[in-house]
C-alpha cells in the first residue's frame, strides 16, 4: 500500500523538507501520535494531526474541520519513517486536498538531515 501511494503522491527528500521550512505558504503537518511528540519533539511550526482525525479535519463539511486545510497552503505532511504520512497524504490527495507531498523519511530523515526540532513539552 505505502509503495502505491509513493506511486500517487509527491514526495520530498529530508533535505528539500528542511529547506522548505520557514515558508510562509508551507505547512508541515504531523501525522505522529502524541506520545511520539512528547519523546521525539517535533518540526517547530508544525500543525499536529492525529493520523485517525485526518479526513475529518480536512473535509470542509465536516463538523471537525480544521481551518489549517483550507489553507490553500502547501502541506508537507510526515511521521516517524513515512509510510503513515505516504497513505495519509494518497488519502488527501483522494479527498481533494491540493498542494500535498509527504517527506520519504519521515521525521527520522529529518534529524538526519539537520533540521530543527522543537521539544513538544515547552
Amino acid at each position: 500500500m505505502v509503495a502505491e501511494a509513493n506511486e500517487i503522491v509527491d514526495r520530498v527528500t529530508a533535505e528539500k523538507a528542511v529547506s522548505l521550512h520557514g515558508d510562509a505558504d508551507v505547512l508541515f503537518v504531523d501525522l505522529r501520535d502524541v506520545r511520539e511528540l512528547q519523546r521525539d519533539g517535533l518540526i517547530p511550526g508544525a500543525f499536529h494531526c492525529p493520523r485517525g482525525m485526518l479526513e475529518f479535519w480536512i473535509d470542509p463539511e465536516s463538523p471537525y474541520a480544521k481551518e489549517e486545510f483550507q489553507s490553500g497552503k502547501r502541506f508537507v505532511f510526515y511521521c516517524a519513517s513515512g509510510w503513515r504520512s505516504a497513505l495519509s497524504a494518497r488519502t488527501a490527495v483522494e479527498m481533494g486536498l491540493s498542494g500535498v507531498s509527504h517527506i520519504e523519511s519521515g521525521f527520522t530523515g529529518w534529524k538526519d538531515a539537520g533540521g530543527p526540532i522543537e521539544d513538544k513539552n515547552k
